[in-house]
């Protein structure tokens, strides 16, 4: 990745060749071994940190004119703070493979044309800025040291940068879903939009489970565009295929999950249950829950009143610790139900967006990526007022 990232953008083929220590992390360009004076005019050696906006696999651009450092606040020769530089302090979560640089604070020094050229003019002002009296002070100091820094973190699932996680410094939350191996159990329209947010999340495996074939109405209800080829191939098949451009370890499963299906879900972290049939809901809640694996069921009844659909949508949490309380409360139909709209196959492709968007928000909640206060066991959403109704688990009860 580094040599290629090099190969492909003359700025940053500028920086090495110049000498600088450049390194990458996931979002990021890093150049490391910048000296720089502190409070007692002692030398310090520091990192600096700017985002990169990727233009596709291989070309990356700056952000802005903004950057981060890992070290104390850098004096000149006067014993003053270098002036100019503004920003603050700030603390950035990098990858693993960074662990040696700790993002203290930013800057943020616009140069008078009022954007940098490219990241080889912008580093060096930065470096020129914090490195001077250094280097100055002490004439063996230089941040120019030819050190090869070519560890690059793997790029996870994806087959692009994420540069909005960067962008948005919230890679700490977005690495707590990266271990997860998630079961979707069910393809029809719910469960193929909570494959299409989670496919955009670093969850490290996706795995589809479904029987059914895709048909013309199932374009009615899932993301994407049709492609005829699609028409009477597995359902699975079809979505595994569509995101295999985008990301990898996502993985379709011809086959229904049932009491006796334990092997397939063998090093499962989490699941999904997307399934419209009460009594197959029933026996996939009897495998997930003897096999202690979390899960979120979604539901959803409609029915015709004065002319117009109205009903519900429902997410429920079965947490390991309380899914037979929760199985016991009732929520999730474990009987089929012969009059509910739904099961003619209505083209709802809104509500099936919305009830995947609730169910994968909880997973995030239960992730530690959104806030959860409370943590509710049961959701309930009704179409003709737009209301929610949480209802808590055992222990918020």
């Amino acid at each position: 990745m580094f040599r290629r990232l090099v190969s492909h953008n003359p700025d940053l083929a500028q920086l090495v060749d110049t000498g600088y220590a450049v390194g990458f992390d996931t979002g990021f360009l890093i150049i490391r071994d910048i000296p720089y004076l502190d409070q007692e005019l002692e030398l310090q050696i520091g990192a600096l940190v700017s985002k990169l906006i990727y233009i596709d696999a291989d070309h990356v651009r700056q952000d802005d004119h903004q950057v981060f450092f890992a070290g104390s606040v850098p004096y000149g020769l006067d014993g003053s703070p270098i002036p100019n530089l503004g920003g603050g302090p700030i603390q950035l979560a990098l990858g693993k493979g960074c662990a040696d640089v700790i993002v203290q604070r930013s800057f943020s020094n616009k140069p008078f044309t009022g954007a940098f050229s490219d990241l080889f003019d912008k580093m060096e002002s930065y470096v020129t800025l914090i490195s001077g009296p250094a280097v100055e002070r002490y004439g063996d100091a230089t941040p120019k040291t030819y050190r090869s820094v070519e560890d690059m973190p793997a790029d996870s699932v994806f087959k692009f940068q994420d540069t909005l996680t960067s962008r948005a410094e919230i890679g700490d939350l977005s690495r707590r879903l990266g271990s997860d191996v998630v079961a979707i159990i069910g393809l029809g329209g719910t469960g193929a939009y909570v494959l299409d947010f989670l496919a955009r999340t670093p969850v490290r495996e996706i795995k589809l489970y479904d029987v059914d074939d895709f048909h013309v109405h199932n374009a009615f209800r899932t993301p994407g565009s049709l492609d005829p080829s699609d028409l009477g191939c597995p359902k699975v098949e079809v979505c595994e295929r569509r995101y295999s451009s985008f990301r990898d370890g996502v993985s379709a499963n011809v086959r229904a999950i049932d009491r006796d299906s334990a092997e397939y879900l063998d090093g499962v972290t989490f699941a999904f249950v997307c399934i419209d049939k009460g009594e197959s809901r029933s026996a996939v809640f009897d495998l997930l829950m003897a096999r202690g694996i979390p899960f979120i069921d979604v539901g959803m009844g409609l029915h015709r009143r004065n002319g117009s659909l109205t009903g519900i949508l429902r997410t429920t949490a079965f947490l390991p610790e309380s899914a037979e309380w929760a199985r016991a409360m009732g929520w999730a139909d474990l009987s089929d139900e012969p009059e509910d709209e739904y099961n003619t196959n209505i083209q709802i492709a809104e509500l099936n967006a919305l009830n995947a968007s609730l169910a994968v928000i909880r997973f995030k909640q239960l992730r530690g990526f959104y806030t959860a206060e409370p943590a509710f066991a049961n959701l309930l959403f009704d179409i003709s007022d737009m209301k929610t109704v949480a209802e808590n688990g055992p222990h918020e009860a």
